[in-house]
């Protein structure tokens, strides 16, 4: 059973051409690393969330926020321009963040019953391997993209292999807590170890960087004329020091956009967890409620993955501008009727516009950014949207725990966000203007 299991996946991720290509590797490769941050979430959540009077959960919360997520902060920023500097290291930089979530897991094991001071700068040292892991992969993507698949499909397979893995990894990890709290993050140390060696499986085009430079997130057109002086430059000329290429206001207002509803995500998921465990919705069991809104949030992200598999690269803008209007209207609606159906369905609704729009955004890069600089604006755009849902999660945690009140901030911010997106998108028409890189 097992070893026809293990084909029909093999056989699922290697369709269309990712075998040959490479990318079912990769996919392979996130399933597990999905499956062992869940073992890490599990036991960390386990320990500062579960075990206390909410109360002081949310005081551990918060420690646990201010002592790794601000140095987060601004550490994220560096990884993105790091990995431009190394860019014939892509298999070892996957391999290392492996490796040293591998190391912390089994370092936590011993310090995650006690709670201790200790176990925070452990977990800010996995939070970082992780975010680095995933702005790696998403400049891996498009070097392992087969000539049958669009971009954004191959991301649309990958992130739906980690989601698949984690609703795995879920009651796995529960089972092994039971053993003991340590026991998940033993769990996740052997899956490390076993992605450190499979990162380096990956074929080793990975690790070319041919014809690639560095992108910076900027829309405006300022300074073209220099690149029209740079044109006229002979042939031999040495290309100038100072560049500035730009992404173009597609693929800004679609960043814009996703970065707000990955912040909604993160609002979402800190607030509601303490807001169901001190007054659960509809007379229901604290757990029960938890269990269904996160149900909810993943069924919503995966479906937006597998609706992603639909999307074309026109009228990507429309997508993410759609995708807010759904976020705006169902969280307005959750600040409105405050209850069991509303909270879910907020909660659904949240996690299929992030998903939805973030596979909109890579449509919108893989159509406007110039090859040259795409893998680098995968890499900056990750970090972005990563510190979104570190600041949407920090609203979560400082608002009273009031659903009607924390939600109607949050409908607040996605109303502003979207009339400001609806100006932009009005101003560049549904199919944007594909940008070229320009270089000052």
């Amino acid at each position: 059973m097992v070893h026809g299991t293990g084909r029909r996946i093999r056989k699922a991720t290697s369709a269309e051409g990712a075998g040959e290509s490479g990318l079912a590797k990769l996919i392979e490769l996130h399933a597990l690393n999905s499956f062992g941050d869940m073992l890490i979430t599990i036991a960390l959540a386990s320990t500062i969330f579960f075990s206390v009077p909410t109360g002081e959960a949310r005081g551990r919360v918060a420690l646990y926020l201010l002592i790794t997520m601000a140095p987060f902060a601004l550490l994220a920023p560096v990884i993105g321009p790091l990995l431009d500097r190394l860019p014939h290291g892509r298999r070892a930089a996957m391999a290392t963040s492996m490796l040293a979530r591998a190391v912390l897991a089994w370092t936590m094991a011993g310090t995650v019953v006690g709670g201790g001071i200790a176990l925070y700068p452990e977990a800010l040292g996995v939070l970082v391997a992780s975010k680095a892991y995933g702005v790696v992969r998403s400049v891996v993507v498009p070097r392992l993209l087969p000539s049958r698949l669009s971009l954004v499909k191959a991301n649309s397979r990958v992130t739906l292999a980690g989601l698949l893995a984690t609703f795995v990894a879920a009651p796995i990890g529960a089972g092994l807590h039971l053993i003991g709290p340590g026991w998940p993050l033993r769990g996740a140390f052997l899956v490390f170890v076993i992605g450190t060696l499979m990162a380096f499986h990956l074929p080793h085009k990975v690790d070319s960087a041919k014809g690639e430079q560095r992108a910076v997130l900027h829309a405006d057109d300022q300074h073209e004329h220099l690149l029209h002086h740079h044109q006229q430059q002979p042939q031999k000329a040495q290309p100038p020091k100072a560049t500035l290429r730009t992404v173009g206001p597609s693929v800004i207002l679609a960043l814009r956009g996703v970065a707000g509803l990955r912040g909604l995500v993160g609002f979402l998921v800190m607030f509601l967890a303490f807001l169901l465990r001190e007054d659960p919705i509809g007379g229901l069991d604290p757990t029960v409620a938890l269990g269904l809104v996160a149900v909810a949030a993943g069924t919503g992200n995966a479906l937006g993955s597998v609706f992603g598999s639909l999307l074309r690269t026109r009228g990507s803008e429309a997508t993410v501008t759609a995708m807010l209007m759904l976020a705006a209207a169902a969280t307005a609606a959750a600040a409105l009727w405050y209850g069991v159906v509303t909270v879910v369905v907020v909660a659904a609704c949240s996690g299929l516009a992030a998903s939805l729009g973030k596979l909109a955004l890579d449509a919108l890069i893989q159509r406007d950014v110039p090859e040259a600089v795409r893998t680098s604006a995968f890499a900056r755009s990750e970090t972005l949207l990563q510190l979104c849902w570190v600041a949407g999660g920090a609203l979560g945690i400082t608002l009273p725990l009031e659903g009607a009140l924390g939600l109607s901030v949050a409908a607040g911010v996605m109303g502003l966000l979207l009339l400001w997106t609806l100006r932009a998108l009005f101003r560049i028409g549904l199919r944007g203007r594909p940008a070229t890189a320009k270089v000052a």
